[in-house]
């Protein structure tokens, strides 16, 4: 990117927050600290009145207005593109809200673009291979978006799949994560007296209450996601399978932590990292084709187990 196209970006990056951290600016365009202070003094003595906070960052003088931003090609392009992942990522609500922004950004962008973009809107599907069971019309993504910004208390009825029970929650947010296909919402839970993650799709009521908390959110969020990972306990594992069965492993391995695989003569050596080794065995179970556990010796032990109570439930049918 030029230095002209630069100057336009970091302008428009200016008017994305309220104020925004040189590191930010440095990182998103991998510059350094110096150049983006040399940046930032061209674009003042261009007549752009830029404030800035020591320490803090800078900001655009709230008297100082822009001409409406035009997207490019790509842009567009992209920002459809993730359109096309809304359905499959969030709620009917948040889906709806995403649309009709995209239907706003539609009508800026040029004329020749929008042929293009009704063009690629067609030829893009996405399939996730997933049930095709009716998507929920909320599963309270914006109440939680509210309430996080607004630090409110939230009043959660929650169905607790290990126990199969409803129970009523206070919690505190501080947080929303998406894995394993669910958003998660990270929550001090009032009554256990400590976080708790909460899978949004199992949230049978929410109300968002008027009682707010003092606690610090980017702060409580960070420490919690740096003890769950600390926490988290991995098993490396390495298998040995033939090739034509590692064939028939090609997609499925990647959601059971897939590393890396080696050849050896008519087999593969595949290693793995996966924190459930319960899950892992039972995947081998699903295996036609006899599998050779390498490492780690539990693993073996699980299937063992796990092949004798099949036995055991199936040797008198």
């Amino acid at each position: 990117m030029n230095r002209i196209d630069r100057l336009q970006a970091i302008l428009t990056q200016l008017q994305t927050k309220k104020i925004v951290k040189a590191q930010e600016i440095a990182d998103r365009f991998e510059i350094s600290l110096r150049t983006v202070y040399r940046d930032i003094r061209a674009l003042e003595e261009g007549g752009i009145p830029i404030g800035s906070e020591a320490g803090v960052g800078y900001f655009l003088d709230d008297s100082y207005t822009l001409s409406p931003i035009m997207f490019t090609t790509e842009e567009a392009s992209s920002i459809l593109m993730a359109g096309k992942m809304m359905p499959h990522l969030s709620d009917k609500n948040v889906d709806h809200a995403f649309q009709d922004a995209l239907y706003k950004i539609k009508s800026v962008i040029k004329a020749e673009d929008k042929e293009l973009l009704e063009k690629l809107d067609h030829s893009v599907k996405v399939f996730t291979g997933m049930s095709s069971a009716p998507k929920k019309d909320s599963i309270y993504l914006q109440d939680i978006q509210q309430a996080l910004v607004q630090s409110k208390v939230l009043h959660l009825k929650y169905f607790a799949h290990y126990k199969q029970e409803h129970s009523l929650r206070e919690v505190e947010p501080i947080g929303l994560l998406f894995y394993a296909l669910n958003w998660h919402l990270i929550a001090y839970c009032r009554l256990r007296g400590d976080y708790r993650d909460f899978r949004l799709d199992r949230i049978r009521e929410l109300e968002v209450s008027s009682s707010t908390f003092d606690r610090k959110l980017d702060n409580a969020f960070e420490d919690y996601l740096k003890r769950e990972k600390e926490q988290l306990q991995c098993f490396e594992i390495e298998l040995k399978v033939s090739k034509a069965l590692a064939q028939l492993l090609h997609e499925s391995k990647y959601w059971y932590g897939f590393l890396s695989e080696e050849e050896d003569g008519n087999c593969l050596h595949m290693k793995f990292l996966n924190p459930d080794l319960n899950g892992f065995a039972r995947w081998i179970l699903s295996m036609t084709e006899k599998v050779e556990i390498v490492s780690p010796d539990k693993l073996n032990t699980l299937l063992q187990e796990m092949v004798q109570k099949l036995y055991e439930n199936y040797k008198n049918n």
